[in-house]
């Protein structure tokens, strides 16, 4: 059985875990499917995608359009009783089914609905890693009840213009809405919880005072399965330890026996 420990990995190891991607159409956007499935790719191999939904409802129509694409497998649910999600009992159905194969070495559940929790924990009870998948909205159980959660609003890129020519002003339009939209989405930045991450770090240090980034960044989601340096304007946490540099000191060691080299940080005196 896997390790959940596994989840914060140095920036150059391959995924080999094997996951299953249950996804509950009711509370996922289809528009973040393609970076979501990328996101998915870091921790491991997709080998089985199924979302779950009535179809035949409006709601659903952005589903229909990419589920061939990427090869989801949905999983019809009428709303046969006004006030019963459906949905939500055939995800956990299988996700106890794919749980008794004992082939997989976790599982990710987007959603971001809090009955799911329940769920989450008894994943975590058999050893396997779950991974959250969910708007901010989603409450702090669910998202505390999975080793690793990421908010879907940070997997919407800004639009890039990819031509190098100059937009159209009907094209410029466009990109002008696009770009508003995916700025009200990140523009309420949270402060940078600096007290949490110098804990954070405490607890990861060895004997010499020092911590490497992969045990740093295993602690911070330990303690708070939510974070992301993302959240905070940097793309990875290499980039935002090396740019809070009122923080950290670092050093880049190089690994005994390859040409790698390890970041290794300390608080600053």
């Amino acid at each position: 059985m896997v390790s959940p420990r596994s989840i914060t990995k140095s920036e150059s190891e391959e995924p080999t875990l094997r996951l299953a991607v249950l996804i509950d159409a009711d509370n996922a956007q289809a528009t973040v499917i393609e970076a979501l499935l990328a996101e998915i790719a870091r921790f491991g191999e997709a080998t089985v995608k199924r979302i779950y939904g009535d179809f035949t409802a409006p709601a659903s129509s952005s589903w229909k359009k990419v589920l061939q694409k990427y090869a989801i497998k949905p999983i019809q649910q009428f709303a046969y009783t006004t006030g019963k999600n459906a949905t939500d009992s055939a995800l956990i159905i299988d996700a106890m089914d794919l749980l008794y194969t004992r082939k997989f070495d976790g599982f990710c559940l987007i959603t971001s609905d809090s009955d799911f929790t329940g769920l989450a924990m008894r994943l975590r009870e058999e050893g396997l890693m779950v991974l959250g998948f969910g708007e901010k909205k989603t409450p702090d159980a669910f998202r505390n009840a999975c080793h690793k959660f990421v908010f879907t609003e940070i997997l919407r890129s800004a639009p890039t213009h990819e031509s190098g020519e100059p937009p159209t002003e009907a094209k410029a339009k466009k990109k002008s809405t696009k770009t508003k939209t995916t700025a009200k989405a990140i523009e309420q930045k949270p402060q940078f919880p600096e007290e949490f991450v110098l804990t954070a770090l405490e607890q990861s240090v060895d004997d010499t005072g020092w911590a490497s980034l992969g045990v740093f960044g295993s602690y911070l989601t330990k303690l708070q399965p939510d974070f992301d340096s993302r959240l905070y304007g940097y793309k990875k946490l290499s980039d935002l330890v090396k740019a809070k540099k009122d923080l950290f000191e670092i050093e880049e060691r190089q690994t005994s026996g390859s040409s790698r080299k390890t970041l290794y940080l300390r608080a600053k005196n």
